[in-house]
C-alpha cells in the first residue's frame, strides 16, 4: 500500500466494513471531491481489483450511498462463489489447442460451410 493512502486513512477515513475475503473499505469523513466523497479499499494480501464482491463494487462505484446489507451478499443456492481474476497464472483457463496445452487442436469435423454472397435483392 502507498504511503499516501495510509496517510489518508489514518487522518480522514471512516472504516465501512469489511467483506468476507478480509478487503476494508473507507470513506473521507470530512471533504468530498467534485461533490461525491471519497471512498477506497485496503486490500487484504494482494491489491487484486477482482477480489471486491458486487456488493462493495455497487458501493465504491457510487452506485448505491450505502453499502448493500449483508442479506444481499448471501449468496444463493443457485449462484456460484466470487472468484478472482486467475489471467496470467497457473490456473487460468487455456482452451485446448492452446500451447501450454500441448498446442494441437482436434480434427476438423467438417460441419462448417463457407458463406458466400448471393445477389443482392433488388438489382
Amino acid at each position: 500500500m502507498h504511503v499516501g493512502t495510509k496517510l489518508l486513512t489514518w487522518f480522514f477515513g471512516e472504516l465501512v466494513g469489511t467483506d468476507e475475503f478480509g478487503n476494508r473499505y473507507y470513506r473521507n469523513r470530512r471533504r468530498r471531491r467534485h461533490g461525491r466523497e471519497l471512498r477506497w479499499v485496503w486490500y487484504k494480501g494482494s491489491p487484486e481489483p477482482s477480489k471486491v464482491p458486487p456488493e462493495w463494487h455497487a458501493w465504491i462505484h457510487h452506485t448505491t450511498d450505502e453499502p448493500l446489507t449483508e442479506s444481499a451478499a448471501q449468496a444463493r443456492d443457485w449462484q456460484q462463489g466470487h472468484l478472482p481474476n486467475m489471467t496470467g497464472t497457473a490456473t487460468a483457463y487455456r482452451p485446448s489447442g492452446h500451447d501450454r496445452r500441448g498446442g494441437h487442436r482436434g480434427p476438423a469435423t467438417g460441419d462448417y460451410q463457407a458463406w458466400t454472397p448471393g445477389p443482392v435483392p433488388g438489382k
